[in-house]
């Protein structure tokens, strides 16, 4: 097979007269399908409705030590939601956890707004200083990115490796620049490119050294239980053991939540750090909130009752997902192999394949999908800013279509990868 660099100008010019043609046919057929997002599909949220039956006579809204859960108290959680979240994370402790309402977005978005205006265990407020800055490993989770460039923070790109991100970068970075205060992470089957850190990379997190005291790894686990496969599983260090382990207890918040476990936007949220940053978040809770929602804590609880119940409700969301994962690779496998424009991950776990495409292709690949009525993600959403400095990483979420629907979608796609790239190499040739 000839990949498409290879292609005389006369067969790149006959190649693309062929892919307008099936193009314009797709064009004709006025799909509408939205693969933009990673969100559960109705077949999966279906099978979270018993959450809603699991309470019932006032005796049911008991926790294990006679709390009523539909009065105020609790601001850190109800402890028996403190050991599932703690159990789900992979920390050792329930006591290093606090659980919150139902985004652990948010409870990011609090962190960074409390070092923003309050400083980091008395050090200096971050609005403050003249210049505050993030890594951010890259492509990652564009919500993160938003956040930072919400509160005006300057954000520096990380490249990712398959063990993590790049760690000598990390280390020379941090430790000689003060002004970098934190990094996004997402440890396990990252956004968008499914990949797991590796114990050394979790190892020289928690030993960092760096230039500011109040520096903090930002470690959001959003899928820590979220496999495809029984079999090889990824599985990370529980990094609050090793930062202490380092003697860097108070340098890590991590972030769990159960959004794509139970139902998206109506699950339950933690925060787990060293009892001084716990202290000092729960310093700031006070003054925010009575308490966050425990009925709803105890919910999730009776339902999943505990990490082996986690899992085998995870295993439910799998027969659904790994089928769709697997017919998007086969199409880009029998479409794009051995054809030199493209390549892709084939993630183990988590929500999302990232591609890249010939550089300089994303936007236009991304864009003709859309006049076919196919929505992706942003080309350029991966990076911070918006700005992807070689145009060519799009991150796939197939997670919600119904499989006729990702068919359709996946074959417009690879469609329009051939075109804009064809369009690409004719371009260099002139």
């Amino acid at each position: 097979m000839k990949t498409y660099e290879m292609l005389e100008k006369e067969e790149l010019l006959q190649l693309h007269e062929e892919l307008m043609q099936k193009y314009e046919e797709a064009r004709k057929k006025g799909m509408k399908l939205d693969m933009s997002r990673g969100k559960p599909s109705i077949s999966q949220m279906n099978m979270e409705m018993g959450i809603m039956d699991v309470l019932g006579s006032v005796a049911d809204y008991q926790t294990e030590a006679g709390v009523d859960c539909r009065n105020y108290g609790l601001l850190e959680g109800i402890p028996e939601a403190k050991k599932m979240m703690a159990a789900m994370m992979g920390a050792a402790n329930p006591d290093s956890v606090i659980v919150c309402g139902n985004s652990s977005l948010a409870i990011m978005y609090d962190a960074v707004s409390r070092c923003m205006s309050h400083g980091v265990l008395g050090g200096v407020p971050w609005c403050k200083l003249d210049k505050v800055k993030f890594l951010c490993p890259v492509p990652g989770y564009d919500r993160h990115f938003k956040i930072t460039e919400h509160f005006g923070i300057e954000m520096i790109s990380v490249p990712m490796t398959p063990q993590g991100p790049d760690m000598d970068m990390v280390e020379d970075l941090v430790s000689k620049d003060a002004s970098i205060k934190g990094i996004w992470c997402v440890p396990k089957y990252s956004n968008p490119q499914g990949y797991s850190y590796s114990d050394e990379t979790v190892r020289r997190f928690a030993a960092l050294k760096p230039a500011a005291e109040d520096f903090r790894i930002f470690w959001d686990n959003a899928y820590a239980i979220h496999h495809l496969y029984e079999e090889g599983q990824d599985e990370i260090l529980d990094i609050l053991s090793e930062c202490e382990k380092a003697g860097n207890a108070d340098m890590v918040y991590e972030f769990v939540s159960t959004s794509k476990v139970s139902f998206p936007g109506g699950g339950v949220a933690a925060v787990a750090s060293s009892k001084a940053n716990r202290d000092e978040i729960l310093k700031s809770m006070t003054i925010q909130t009575i308490g966050y929602d425990k009925i709803n804590m105890l919910r999730h609880v009776r339902f999943f009752k505990d990490l082996d119940g986690l899992k085998e409700h995870m295993r439910k969301h799998a027969q659904i997902l790994r089928p769709k994962f697997e017919a998007v690779l086969k199409v880009l496998n029998d479409e794009l192999g051995g054809l030199g424009i493209a390549k892709w991950t084939e993630p183990k776990g988590g929500y999302f394949i990232s591609f890249e495409a010939m550089d300089g292709c994303a936007g236009k690949i991304v864009e003709k999908c859309k006049e076919a009525g196919v929505v992706l993600t942003g080309a350029g959403a991966t990076f911070p800013y918006g700005k992807d400095p070689k145009d060519s990483n799009i991150r796939l979420a197939p997670t919600f279509p119904t499989p006729e629907e990702l068919a359709a979608a996946a074959d417009l796609f690879v469609l329009c990868v051939k075109l804009v790239s064809v369009e690409k190499l004719l371009e260099n040739r002139i």
